[in-house]
């Protein structure tokens, strides 16, 4: 059985806080940004308020680096690599892979060959969103922990896009 969720797209706000709904718009998980800390960290709990996932931006590293762990076991990192034209990122996990534009949230997680689970953009009843689809409930938390890791770089390179701007 398929099990259908939405993240409000602009996830990071000012607050930094946000939740993760199912199809009936309940609650699933909250996610929370630190505030002003070092080492920039989201960290995202089920309802219960137990953290069961962590993002985490490397403070010290030549490019942007992030982490992504999911009860206390680090299951991929996202790096920026090297390029002169456009911004270009890998993502480094044992056994899972990210197919199709992950850049533009249109993706499926595959584990071990087999697909569980399937991120679209989507325009919903509360705002644009991103579904995740997830098809292997063991992978649940990984695939939450995925698209606030992937939409966390995207708003770090927006921001660094962004103060590399001048005017004259």
């Amino acid at each position: 059985m398929t099990k259908q969720l939405y993240i409000k797209q602009k996830m990071f706000s000012i607050g930094e806080k946000f939740t993760v709904k199912d199809q009936e718009e309940n609650d699933v998980y909250f996610v929370e940004g630190s505030f002003m800390k070092v080492p920039k960290t989201f960290s995202i709990m089920n309802t219960a308020r137990d953290e069961v996932a962590t993002v985490t931006k490397k403070v010290f590293s030549f490019l942007p680096k992030f982490f992504v762990e999911v009860n206390g076991q680090e299951v991929l990192t996202i790096k920026k690599e090297i390029s002169f034209f456009k911004a270009r990122y890998t993502i480094d996990a044992v056994g899972i892979e990210i197919r199709g534009n992950w850049w533009d949230m249109n993706f499926q997680v595959e584990r071990h060959g087999e697909v569980v689970g399937k991120v679209s953009k989507v325009w919903f009843s509360w705002g644009d969103s991103y579904k995740v689809e997830i098809l292997d409930e063991a992978m649940e938390t990984i695939m939450i922990a995925i698209v606030v890791a992937i939409d966390c770089v995207k708003d770090d390179n927006s921001k660094t896009a962004n103060s590399s701007i001048t005017t004259n």
